[in-house]
């Protein structure tokens, strides 16, 4: 189906971007073969690595690629967790990571225009040396700008600010037949015709490249505070979830963590914890724009908390306390990626999380496998890391290959189901990528997914596109 690539199209491509912005050598081709998916089984070496440097270099590749039937796999910071940026067919990794400026910073419309290679912590730290705030945060800040919106990442603070949806204003993107389309604009509200601008944010790169993007964002919070509330269990954690919002307390950050990762990821970077009570802790993260709001808002959750037997309630009030439990909640990952297989994304009406979580640890003990699970208690996005070991009286203990291989598919197949029977769906922020593709029935009925692949070929003839992401 698809053309190798041969010496002339080589050329051609080395015409377009740059002799130096073409790699054929393996080597340096091998860490454009796979995204942060811990099994590098399912990585595969492109045939050809090119770097943009414009939209309409962009558009050239892809006009050349189409009309010799090549594969092409765009590349933001490759920081996802589902294959999504894998080149399984082979072909062009297109890498967005030279397309790294932010254009404007507009305070009068609280807009900004930047490329789609800038990385999250550049493009906030120009929001916030213009005096303003960017509310969405997945976590890995060498995230890049295109492919946040390419899987409609969302992160912590989606509570309260929601997901990057909702802050994209428009788009500029390069469709697989070469062209460059513009949507929307500096504007809140259009309704005029589709809202294509919607379809390309979380469409994962199968449909066009973004290669820029329009974005607001919000006046920067005067104050912000962090509370630490452990509970003896899980049950009473998440029911303090609507008492807080029945109290007119919308959080930041609503998080829910059990103990064991916390010790975890506190003994990874030597540091401590505010408490070590109870089984399951509420890591609440307010903000304000006073100081007399923040103490009537800490004051209203800790009522809520308490209501609900809460064991104590612990206020990170300075920036160095608020850093150190931000970091330990942050770098849990990090902590126990060693034998992580895979994080579940499974998102749930917040209802259903104590059910669900309760679920993970019957499933748990069924395989005899370690499924630590944590995840945003405010939205209802649980993450369960399936892992290679089993966890005992504070112990990883390693499991062989042939054993854990075996578990964690048969772990994922009645976790899933357990997610549809509870109304959720199995990405609620990292898509579907390679690794979910086999199991997206169990979130979209036959007739939703003939429709997307019907969309697919009209925007993508050819099949060209991140082929085999999504769907096959």
């Amino acid at each position: 189906m698809y053309s190798q690539i041969d010496r002339a199209v080589t050329e051609k491509l080395e015409n377009i971007a740059g002799r130096e912005n073409v790699i054929a050598d393996p080597d340096r081709m091998f860490d454009y073969g796979h995204d942060e998916f811990s099994l590098r089984d399912i990585s595969r070496v492109p045939d050809l690595v090119v770097k943009p440097k414009t939209a309409e270099e962009v558009a050239a590749i892809l006009r050349l690629a189409n009309e010799y039937k090549i594969p092409v796999t765009p590349r933001g910071g490759a920081t996802g967790l589902c294959g999504g940026c894998v080149p399984s067919s082979g072909g062009i990794v297109l890498s967005l990571e030279k397309m790294n400026r932010v254009l404007e910073i507009d305070p009068d419309n609280q807009m900004a225009v930047a490329e789609a290679g800038v990385t999250l912590r550049d493009f906030e730290q120009s929001i916030e040396d213009a005096g303003f705030y960017f509310p969405p945060h997945p976590g890995e800040e060498s995230a890049m700008i295109g492919g946040m919106i390419a899987t409609n990442a969302g992160g912590s603070r989606a509570v309260k600010y929601g997901v990057i949806r909702n802050y994209v204003r428009g788009l500029e993107v390069v469709v697989p037949t070469g062209e460059i389309i513009h949507l929307g604009g500096k504007l809140i509200k259009s309704s005029t015709g589709y809202n294509l601008l919607h379809l390309f944010i979380g469409s994962e790169g199968t449909l066009g490249v973004i290669t820029g993007a329009t974005i607001q964002f919000l006046t920067k919070p005067a104050v912000t505070r962090s509370l630490v509330i452990p509970f003896a269990g899980l049950e009473k954690a998440i029911e303090t979830v609507p008492l807080m919002f029945k109290k007119k307390i919308v959080p930041l950050a609503l998080e829910f963590v059990p103990l064991d990762v916390i010790k975890i990821s506190e003994e990874h970077l030597h540091k401590k914890w505010p408490c070590s009570q109870g089984q399951t802790h509420l890591l609440v993260i307010l903000d304000a724009q006073s100081e007399e709001e923040m103490d009537r808002l800490s004051q209203a959750v800790a009522e809520a908390a308490l209501e609900n037997e809460a064991l104590d309630v612990f206020i990170a009030d300075t920036a160095k306390k608020q850093e150190t439990v931000l970091d330990i909640r942050s770098k849990i990952y990090e902590a126990i990626k060693s034998e992580t297989i895979e994080i579940l994304d499974i998102s749930i009406p917040r209802a259903e999380i104590v059910g669900h979580v309760k679920k993970v640890q019957e499933v748990s003990r069924k395989y005899d496998i370690w499924l630590p699970t944590f995840g945003h208690a405010g939205d209802g996005n649980v993450h369960t890391h399936i892992m290679k070991a089993r966890y005992e009286n504070g112990a990883v203990i390693p499991l062989p290959e042939s054993e854990w291989r075996d578990k964690s598919e048969k772990v994922r197949e009645e976790l899933y189901e357990d997610c549809r029977a509870r109304g959720g769906v199995i990405s609620g922020e990292h898509g579907i990528g390679l690794i979910k593709k086999k199991y997206l029935a169990f979130s979209l009925e036959p007739r939703q997914v003939e429709l997307m692949k019907g969309l697919k070929k009209v925007f993508d003839p050819n099949n060209i596109l991140n082929p085999g992401k999504i769907f096959d």
